[in-house]
């Protein structure tokens, strides 16, 4: 097969997009199909790469005033038509709807060539942001959905990563989507040997001493991500406990946590090394940890959940979204209704911290949950999905439908 895969973000640009979209090329790529990426630059001015079966393709981008480290295209519909018509793909797979999906669209109706799209983001993620009232909130993710349900009936399938959006999306769309598991790499994200969670080397590194302890986070540190009551809810549970807190992760708020952390009296022994990449050792970060937690809630899967789950910690979370479908609550941690803030999740992390046995029982059911999400169930669900989009594209191209597969390793049982 010839894929094109069309997304605003791509590494080193971090986002959950970014990261979905090089696994697929990666793997692809590597077994022999040939696969072209279209994404914005990393740097202001355009340029490509190509290693193999793999061509990255990276267009003149502006700097995203929201995001730290982000980028992105403006309007680069003759660009990407260019891109796309010197490579002639078999199938387009989108992970934008907006300016590289509709020009990916507008290629896709000239060629006759199937679109794929994953969705990424909720109308009601993105509302959040923004400072509006309830009305003008309402307003904005109806015309949302009107336009998502708009692209989505474009594509010839569409892709989500949990059975909580699949739902948002029948009930918002009347589409059935495919639901992908983001996947993890299990080979990479593993339960830590004897003795690893006292790394003594990394803990110098990091500035926390042997022995105590150790409340994860990781992820963006943007408003959104509501990293603030992450250290809320430490700093309760840190004045009954020695831990220390570890966030990994910039953002806009990275400043700002530092000194709430310092004003809540848990400055010393709060650390924020910035953002750790799964090459410079956020595998062993995870091994060193004691409990992960979170208090997000927006997510259409939670990528740093699975790769907590997968290095054997319980889970502390709000309970909201899909989160449900990786925190089993009294099993491999525990979800904490938002209205319950605060104290109560402070409370399940003193209960988690001071039970050495409960998190080794946790973390172990963490591992077994995990385990429907390994990377290989998702290339394969993946290749399926775009063999049969082909099929059904080459034999029935009208009316435009979307092809539904089979809902694949989105586990919810307890």
């Amino acid at each position: 097969m010839r894929i094109a895969i069309l997304s605003q973000t791509y590494p080193p640009m971090v986002s959950g997009a970014a990261l979905v979209a090089e696994k697929l090329a990666e793997h692809f790529s590597s077994q022999g199909h040939q696969v072209l990426v279209i994404t914005a630059s990393d740097r202001p001015g355009p340029y490509r790469s190509t290693h193999g079966n793999l061509q990255v393709e990276r267009l003149r981008s502006l700097r995203n005033p929201f995001r730290v480290g982000q980028r992105c295209v403006l309007w680069p519909h003759r660009q990407v038509m260019g891109s796309l018509k010197d490579f002639a793909p078999d199938l387009i797979h989108t992970h934008d709807p907006l300016q590289l999906g509709l020009s990916g669209l507008q290629y896709a109706r000239q060629h006759m060539v199937p679109v794929v799209y994953t969705i990424h983001q909720l109308p009601w993620f993105i509302s959040a942001t923004f400072s509006i009232n309830l009305r003008g909130r309402q307003k904005f993710e109806k015309l949302m959905w009107t336009y998502a349900e708009w692209f989505i009936k474009k594509c010839a399938s569409v892709t989500v990563a949990t059975r909580m959006v699949s739902k948002e999306v029948i009930r918002n769309t009347g589409v059935i989507p495919n639901v992908i598991s983001c996947g993890i790499d299990l080979a990479q994200f593993t339960p830590p040997g004897p003795g690893m969670d006292q790394n003594t080397e990394l803990r110098s590194r990091l500035g926390i001493p042997a022995g105590v302890p150790i409340i994860l986070h990781v992820g963006r540190l943007d408003r959104d991500k509501q990293v603030d009551m992450v250290v809320r809810e430490a700093a309760l549970a840190m004045a009954k406990t020695p831990a220390h807190l570890l966030v990994v992760g910039d953002g806009t708020e990275k400043s700002w946590l530092q000194l709430l952390s310092s004003q809540l009296g848990i400055g010393e022994r709060s650390h924020f090394p910035g953002y750790v990449s799964n090459r410079d050792g956020l595998s062993d970060i995870y091994k060193m940890a004691s409990v992960f937690v979170t208090t997000s809630v927006f997510e259409t899967q939670g990528l740093v959940l699975l790769e907590a789950a997968a290095s054997g910690l319980p889970l502390v979370a709000i309970e909201s979204t899909c989160l449900h479908e990786v925190v089993h609550h009294g099993k491999n941690g525990y979800l904490v209704p938002a209205s319950a803030l605060p104290g109560t999740l402070a409370d399940r992390l003193v209960e988690l911290l001071t039970n050495h046995g409960k998190r080794i029982e946790m973390g172990r059911h963490s591992v077994r949950v995990v385990d429907v999400h390994r990377n290989e169930s998702t290339f394969q669900a993946f290749e399926e999905l775009y063999l049969s989009t082909l099929w059904h594209y080459r034999y029935f191209p009208f009316p435009k439908q979307v092809v539904r597969g089979r809902a694949a390793h989105s586990d919810e049982s307890g």
